[in-house]
């Protein structure tokens, strides 16, 4: 699945790690997510997407 997890994150000079320790994930399923290789729970989405300060649409939907 493309995402925009990896520019949101980016954008805010956030790491790897530290967006996984905010919403409780390794940094190894961060970058999978990254890479569209790990599909992340809605609970997972919805978490992420409040730590970036975007929306669902913003990060998972496509186009």
């Amino acid at each position: 699945m493309k995402n925009n997890v990896r520019t949101s994150r980016l954008n805010l000079s956030m790491t790897q790690e530290q967006l996984a320790v905010r919403v409780g994930v390794t940094r190894q399923t961060i970058g999978l997510i990254e890479k569209g290789e790990y599909n992340p729970s809605l609970q997972l989405c919805i978490s992420i997407a409040k730590v970036l300060n975007k929306t669902l649409n913003d990060l998972f939907w496509e186009v």
